[in-house]
């Protein structure tokens, strides 16, 4: 008979692309998860795995019960789903994805809350993009996604999803203090022609509202400096290399030397809890969609 737990780790290397990004998603060692699948590869008779490159890849059998494994977890969470409601509280383990920002300025609170409220209840967090986490969630890998969008890029809606609205983060202009624009109280996008941008990579949602928006007001934006990490941008204006748009959402307090300026009107990013609707019913989700809610802090947004 197959076993689960080894179904579940071939899954999650399906759904993270590596041994190594599976064992994190699980909470494992990567030595743990190639030894589940080992197990599984001699329970078959079937090679699962093989090397690609540097990673591996999954053979043709492997997909086979990767779709076994989907239609497994599919049932496994209708039954866990039916005995939580029965329950009617929160228990057993809920895996949370939330992008960088929100992982470190929204989550720790709702994860503490949830933690000493509800003892049963098991948490697990993973850092992922939101391009990637709802799909995470439709594919079963995590239980719940905290995820964002802006309006040049609405969050997909796959079937057999749900979402509600979380809060709006508003994001502010940050120029050195000896800037033009640093005593100003607002700015309009035409002030901002000619700069010299920080800003997050290409590909990135942020990227290419900042490049349209700017585009559309009749600058070509100079993108000196690409980097993913805010702290990172925010050390770059404060060296009074550019300026840059940076959401209020996990930013913390802004360092000497760096101006916050308001941009008129205001970017906004919206954040969404998503989580599959036949997850709908459990106690868990429920809970965990009104703490974040509740946290939402109101300066924040």
């Amino acid at each position: 008979m197959l076993d689960l737990a080894r179904l579940r780790a071939l899954h999650a290397v399906h759904a993270h692309g590596s041994v190594g990004a599976a064992a994190a998603a699980l909470g494992y060692t990567p030595s743990a998860v190639s030894q589940q699948i080992s197990k599984l590869e001699r329970e078959t008779r079937t090679r699962l795995l093989e090397r690609h490159g540097r990673g591996v890849a999954l053979t043709d059998a492997a997909q086979l019960l990767v779709a076994t494994a989907q239609q497994l977890m599919s049932l496994v969470e209708e039954a866990e789903v039916a005995l939580e409601e029965q329950r009617g509280r929160p228990a057993g383990r809920l895996t949370v994805a939330a992008f960088p920002t929100a992982a470190c300025g929204l989550l720790p609170g709702v994860l503490a809350e949830l933690t000493a409220a509800h003892p049963t209840l098991e948490l697990r967090l993973v850092e992922v993009d939101p391009h990637l986490s709802v799909d995470l969630v439709a594919r079963g890998v995590v239980d719940l996604a905290v995820a964002h969008d802006w309006d040049i890029a609405p969050l997909p809606a796959p079937e057999g999803l749900e979402r509600a609205v979380i809060g709006d983060d508003r994001c502010d202009v940050l120029v050195p203090a000896g800037h033009r624009l640093a005593a100003r109280e607002s700015v309009v996008r035409e002030d901002l022609a000619d700069e010299r941008w920080i800003c997050q990579p290409p590909g990135t949602v942020c990227h290419d509202w900042l490049v349209r928006t700017l585009r559309e007001s009749g600058s070509e934006p100079e993108l000196a400096f690409q980097v993913a990490e805010y702290r990172t941008q925010l050390a770059l204006v404060a060296a009074g290399l550019g300026i840059a748009l940076v959401p209020r959402l996990g930013r913390g307090v802004v360092p000497e030397g760096v101006a916050a300026v308001r941009l008129d009107p205001m970017p906004v990013r919206r954040l969404y809890a998503v989580w599959r609707t036949g997850a709908a019913r459990r106690p868990a989700i429920t809970e965990t969609v009104r703490v974040l809610r509740a946290h939402w802090a109101p300066e924040t947004g």
